[in-house]
Order: C-alpha cells, then structure tokens, then sequence
C-alpha cells in the first residue's frame, strides 16, 4: 500500500464510503480505485487528486497533505545514481535489494536520517537565499 492509497483509505473508511460509491462519483472504475488503494496503480493523477479533494471536501493543510502523498506514492520507483559516486549506486542497490527486508523500526530510522538530511538542505538554501539577497542601507 502507497501513503495516498493508505490516507484515501482511511479517509473513506471515516466517512463510512464505499470503494463504489465514491469510484462512480469520481467516474473511475472501482477496481482502479481499489488498486490504487492498494498500491498496486502508479501515482495517481494531479486531476484525480483534486477530485478527490473536493470529494471528501478538504482543504488547505489536509488538501496539501493528500497532494504531497500522492507525489511521494510510486510503489516502483527507480532510482538512477548516474552521475553519482560508485558508492551511492551501492546504496542505492543495497537498499532496493534490501527493502523487503527491513523491519518498521529499521525504515523508521532511514527517514530520519533522510528527514535530517531534507532539514539541513532547506537550512542551507536558506541561508544562501539571505547571502545572495541585496542589504538595505539605513
């Protein structure tokens, strides 16, 4: 299962809404709904998202939310590690051949390190982004 198929889930089942009823509402199948719960259809469409939004009448920070895991649902995703060190095409190999594997408390400790790592990086640019920025004169 993707977060967005996780949360559109969990959203229906709030609601008390079938996999049908919404599928028909939403003019998709019920079987692509199903799948895409599932994590068995790729990332769902911008226009899907939306329709989904303001199927279940959300907004502003939830709507963001169901958008950002919409982006971050690809159940295959690749990863290419051209251009990169040989040994981030290693990781990036380990991990892939190594995910199935992992336990809950093992993935949780990969996103924080890659939460730091995302934290840090917005830190940096910001930090460029005052740099670069022009000073006023008093």
């Amino acid at each position: 299962m993707t977060p967005f198929g996780a949360k559109l889930r969990a959203l229906r089942a709030e609601r008390n809404v079938t996999l049908t009823d919404m599928a028909n509402t939403l003019g998709v199948s019920p079987s692509y709904l199903s799948a895409l719960e599932r994590g068995k259809r790729s990332r769902p469409s911008w226009a899907f998202v939306q329709a989904a939004i303001q199927y279940f009448n959300i907004i502003w920070d939830e709507a963001e939310e169901l958008q950002r895991l919409a982006d971050i649902s690809t159940p295959k995703p690749t990863l290419d590690s051209s251009g990169l060190t040989p040994r981030a095409t290693e990781l990036a190999n380990r991990l892939a051949a190594m995910l199935r594997r992992l336990d809950p408390d093992q993935i949780e400790k990969l996103h924080a390190i890659l939460d730091r790592a995302a934290a840090k990086e917005m830190r940096d640019a910001a930090k460029r982004g005052r740099e670069a920025a022009p000073r006023r004169r008093a």
